[in-house]
C-alpha cells in the first residue's frame, strides 16, 4: 500500500483544496485571546490589532477569521466526512479586568451554521502538577479562579451518516480496531495523553504549540480508512501529517509560511519509525490483552486469520495492521509512503 503526502504553502483559505476531496479533518487551530497567536490573528485580518483593547470585539473577528476556515473544510470533506478540532478555552486580563472566552463554544455554533452535525465529543486533560495551580491570588472567596487543566476535542461530522460503495466497505473491515481499543478511545475523558514537547529552533518559530503525536494518531483510527486522505489546515509542525503516515492514510496539510518547512519534513521522516513502533505496539497490546483473557477464563469466539490472533467480536476478523516502511520526496511539498502488512504472529 502507498499513500501520498502534500504540503501547501498559503493561507488555507485560498489554497486549492478540491471540494469533496479529503475524509478526515484533524487540526489544532490558533487559539483566539491567547497572547502567542494575537500576531497569526492580525495577519489574517488586520484589524484585529486595534481591537484589541475591546476583547470581546478581538475574540469574536478572530473567530470570524476561523469560520472562514471551517467552511474551506466543509467543501473539502466528503459528504458523512468528520471534523475533530482540538480548542482549549483562553482566560487573559485586559485592562485589569480577567475573562474565559469560551472558544470551543463559538467554534461549535459556527460550525453548526455552516451545516456540520455535531457529535459527542473528547475532554482532553492535562494535568498540571504545581501546588500552586490556581488562577488569581488569595485564600479568599471570590480572589481565585479555576485553574483550566483541559481542552476539547471537538467532533463533528459534514451532514448525515457517511455512505461507503462496497469497495469502501470493505476497506472499512480492513481498518477496524480492537474490541479493547474501542473501549479505551471512545470515552469522552482522556486522560493518559501528555502535552507535546517544544522541538523547534528559534529560525523556525519560537514556539509551535502543537499537540503530541498520539492524539490524532487516534482520532485517525476512529474516524477513517486506509489510504483515505486526512486534512489539517493548521498543519504548524506536522504532526497530522506524521499520524496519517504512521496510520497507512494519506494526507494535506496547510501552512501559512515556509518557515516550518524543515520541521515538517523532519516530522514525516520520523514518521516511518515511529508508525513501526506504534502499529507493533498496538498487536503487542492485543496479544497481552487476549492472555489475560483467557487466564481469566473468558471465551473469545472470533479469530483474526490475518494476524492469527483471537478476537472479541466478529468486526475484528478482518482487521490488518499496516505499518509504514520508506518515505520519498517526490517533490517539493510531495512525498509518497510505502506500507507493509503486519504479518500474523
Amino acid at each position: 500500500m502507498n499513500t501520498q503526502h502534500q504540503l501547501l504553502i498559503g493561507d488555507v483559505r485560498s489554497v486549492d483544496l478540491p471540494p469533496e476531496s479529503v475524509h478526515l479533518v484533524v487540526t489544532s487551530p490558533p487559539y483566539p485571546m491567547v497572547a502567542m497567536w494575537d500576531e497569526i490573528f492580525a495577519q489574517m485580518d488586520p484589524e484585529i490589532a486595534g481591537l484589541m483593547s475591546s476583547p470581546w470585539r478581538a475574540y469574536e473577528r478572530m473567530h470570524q477569521c476561523l469560520d472562514s476556515v471551517w467552511e474551506r473544510c466543509f467543501d473539502a470533506l466528503v459528504p458523512g466526512g468528520i471534523a475533530c478540532i482540538n480548542i482549549g478555552d483562553a482566560t487573559r486580563s485586559v485592562d485589569g479586568r480577567f475573562a474565559l472566552y469560551p472558544s470551543h463554544a463559538r467554534i461549535l455554533s459556527g460550525m453548526i451554521r455552516l451545516g456540520f452535525v455535531p457529535l459527542p465529543d473528547i475532554l482532553w486533560r492535562k494535568p498540571n502538577n504545581s501546588p500552586t495551580k490556581f488562577m488569581g491570588s488569595g485564600m479568599l472567596p471570590g480572589g481565585a479562579y479555576v485553574t483550566y487543566e483541559h481542552e476539547y476535542v471537538l467532533v463533528l461530522r459534514k451532514g448525515g451518516k457517511r455512505k461507503f460503495t462496497k469497495q469502501e466497505a470493505d476497506n472499512r473491515q480492513r481498518s477496524a480496531y480492537f474490541w479493547e481499543e474501542r473501549n479505551h478511545w471512545f470515552s469522552d475523558l482522556w486522560t493518559d495523553i501528555r502535552g507535546a514537547v517544544q522541538t523547534l529552533n528559534k529560525a523556525e518559530r519560537s514556539r509551535s504549540a502543537a499537540y503530541p503525536f498520539e492524539l490524532p494518531y487516534r482520532l485517525i483510527q476512529m474516524y477513517s480508512c486506509y489510504g483515505e486522505t486526512v486534512l489539517d489546515p493548521f498543519l504548524g509542525t506536522g504532526t497530522t501529517q506524521a499520524a496519517a503516515l504512521a496510520s497507512g492514510r494519506s494526507s494535506i496539510g496547510v501552512e501559512k509560511g515556509s518557515s516550518l518547512v524543515p520541521a515538517i519534513t523532519r516530522s514525516l521522516e520520523q514518521a516511518v519509525s515511529l508508525g513501526q513502533e506504534r502499529v507493533r505496539s498496538r498487536a503487542q497490546g492485543h496479544a497481552a490483552f487476549v492472555d489475560q483473557r483467557l487466564a481469566q477464563g473468558k471465551i473469545l469466539k472470533y479469530r483474526n486469520e490475518v494476524l492469527n490472533q483471537l478476537v472479541t467480536t466478529g468486526q475484528e476478523r478482518r482487521l490488518e495492521l499496516w505499518e509504514p516502511v520508506s518515505i520519498q520526496a517526490l517533490r517539493e511539498g510531495a512525498w509518497a509512503a510505502k506500507h507493509r502488512l503486519l504479518p500474523a504472529v
